[in-house]
């Protein structure tokens, strides 16, 4: 379970967030300025906050008033942006392997191969990412996440760059994703279509506030 109670100013605009979320998938919609992405940035430890704690499971990972802030490298969440963020330079392979050789073998809960087949990913591994479509690179973004066998997966509205055709392709992946890893997954976006597809519960976040006056919504 991941629960948090968090404050974050940046100039004029302030986020206060307060949730305690299950397993499976929890959509937080917004508008745009609504704050999502500074609080899934403030999750993976991108950001700090000025007050509040946060912790997963039975492990406190910020606690501002004790002095206590896990840096994001030791929070073993995966964070999956819209633009996928590849490593130009390296191909589909190695950038799918990039975090997974860094973990200790006892580390990895899946394997390339399964992950490969899960994306099917197959006919891409030996591409760059300049050769691949906007629905291939996001592919590639969500494998590489998984390799690194993430306790949390943080997806920062990763269809919003694709033509509605692409997010009908990769949507099926993410439930896909969902139904056989069995990753927690938090999914922020503004498009309430993508939420009523794969989450579980939604909350809604308005003008930097979550909850945003209501409780979640169980699906």
């Amino acid at each position: 379970m991941l629960e948090f109670d968090l404050r974050y100013r940046r100039g004029e605009f302030t986020l206060a967030a307060t949730a305690r979320i299950e397993a499976g998938v929890t959509g937080i919609v917004g508008a745009s300025g609504a704050g999502k992405s500074t609080l899934l940035a403030l999750l993976a430890g991108l950001l700090k906050p000025q007050a509040g704690a946060l912790r997963f499971g039975d492990e406190t990972l910020v606690d501002v008033a004790a002095g206590q802030f896990v840096p994001p490298w030791k929070r073993h969440f995966g964070l999956v942006f819209q633009d996928g963020q590849l490593f130009p330079h390296l191909s589909v392979r190695d950038n799918l392997l990039y975090g997974w050789r860094r973990l200790k073998p006892a580390e990895r809960r899946l394997g390339f191969d399964a992950v490969v087949d899960l994306l099917e990913l197959r006919p891409l591994v030996a591409r760059r990412p300049s050769q691949l479509s906007g629905g291939e690179r996001q592919r590639v973004a969500l494998g590489r996440a998984l390799l690194y066998s993430p306790r949390l997966l943080l997806l920062d509205e990763p269809l919003s760059s694709l033509d509605d055709r692409l997010k009908q392709q990769i949507l099926p992946f993410l439930r896909r994703i969902k139904q056989e890893t069995r990753v927690p997954m938090l999914y922020v976006t503004h498009a309430t279509a993508e939420v009523d597809y794969l989450a579980d519960r939604v909350l809604s976040m308005r003008s930097g506030r979550l909850p945003a006056g209501e409780e979640a919504s169980l699906r």
